[in-house]
């Protein structure tokens, strides 16, 4: 049995397709995936939150019309292409990440799938190649062209520490996030807006086209982590404004990410807020992947009392705000906002409280440590 966690992005939005940092850490929601060796080529799996089910063969791996199969078959394909031989399995999962908050749920069973096989068939495949090959599986298999931030942070994370995650190297380090007095909130809209997937792989799209119009004038700009907002100046905004918007965005973010790491080494948590709510107006105005729940949200817990930074996280069109809070200004905070949403919206809130918690693990790892 595997628990592999859900995940929040403290700072560093869309930039992980980009070949920026994310600053991403595993919490205390997670997806459990129990799993057996069948002696047969079958592959059976109950997602039981649901009280669905899906039969299949190893040898015929294709896309399901029910979709939540095709995370497990996507990583099974990917195994598959990588020459590691497994048997027929069959596997049970449930979990407590909320579905459409942005908190990567897909991700999270990706990982437990992966990291379930490579246990149960003794593959040996490292740790960072799971999250490699579960990005894979959704980019593949799934259709989404993700980056590898989430994936990242369900393999690798540590409780009580952020990790500043190079996404061009896969490099990273732990940052410390253990401030006794502060509580990470999300509070969700419980909203999904229809444009959310396609207008996430043209945020990507447009992304792409700033790249090559810099690279006919630099060749060594491969991605927006090498471009200089002055390149963006000078090649994109005369090109298409939307474009050059999209991406000074991007180039925006990934300095202030490591700027306000250097904010966390200082222990400055209200620098480190302001730079959050920079990344939400950031989102808003230049990618243009907020919506009206996510704003109000954002803009009144940047009025209340002990609130250090807010800010939409995730894809956009929906899903949740994450909020750094003074612990004593949590319940005044979920009591008003709750309210002030439903009001305008007529839609209830919901909200979690979390804690940041190691990643990927095996329950027997867990109950042992």
């Amino acid at each position: 049995m595997v628990r592999a966690a859900g995940r929040i992005n403290l700072i560093g939005e869309h930039t992980d397709y980009n070949n920026g940092f994310v600053l991403p850490a595993a919490i205390d929601k997670a997806i459990y995936l129990a799993i057996a060796r069948r002696n047969d080529r079958q592959i059976v799996m109950h997602a039981l939150d649901i009280d669905d089910h899906y039969t299949g063969s190893l040898d015929l791996l294709k896309p399901t019309s029910k979709q939540w199969p095709d995370y497990l078959l996507g990583v099974v394909q990917q195994l598959q292409k990588r020459g590691h031989i497994i048997s027929g399995f069959e596997c049970a999962f449930c979990g407590n990440v909320p579905l459409g908050a942005g908190l990567s749920s897909s991700a999270a069973l990706e990982c437990a799938t992966v990291y379930a096989l490579n246990e149960l068939f003794s593959l040996g495949i490292s740790r960072r190649d799971m999250a490699l090959l579960s990005q894979a599986a959704e980019n593949e298999f799934v259709g989404v062209r993700c980056g590898i931030m989430d994936q990242f942070a369900s393999m690798f994370g540590k409780k009580q520490q952020l990790i500043k995650l190079d996404c061009a190297s896969l490099e990273y380090e732990y940052i410390p996030f253990n401030f006794d007095d502060v509580s990470l909130v999300l509070l969700d809209t419980q909203v999904k807006h229809s444009l959310a997937s396609s207008e996430y792989n043209t945020r990507r799209a447009e992304c792409e086209q700033g790249v090559a119009l810099i690279k006919k004038h630099h060749p060594e700009v491969n991605s927006l982590r090498d471009a200089s907002i002055g390149m963006l100046d000078e090649y994109v905004k005369s090109y298409n404004a939307t474009t050059y918007n999209r991406c000074l965005y991007v180039v925006e973010e990934i300095q202030r990410l490591q700027d306000a790491c250097v904010d966390l080494q200082h222990n400055d948590l209200v620098s480190f807020g302001k730079k959050v709510f920079a990344t939400h107006e950031g989102l808003d105005k230049l990618y243009n992947v907020s919506c009206p729940e996510l704003n109000w949200l954002a803009e009144f817990a940047g009025g209340q009392s002990g609130v250090l930074g807010a800010r939409m996280m995730g894809g956009g069109f929906g899903g949740c705000t994450i909020n750094i809070v003074k612990k004593s200004a949590v319940p005044a905070l979920l009591e008003k906002a709750a309210a002030g949403y439903e009001q305008q919206f007529k839609i209830p809130l919901k909200a979690y409280v979390t804690s940041i918690e190691d990643g990927c693990r095996t329950v027997n790892d867990l109950v042992n440590n």
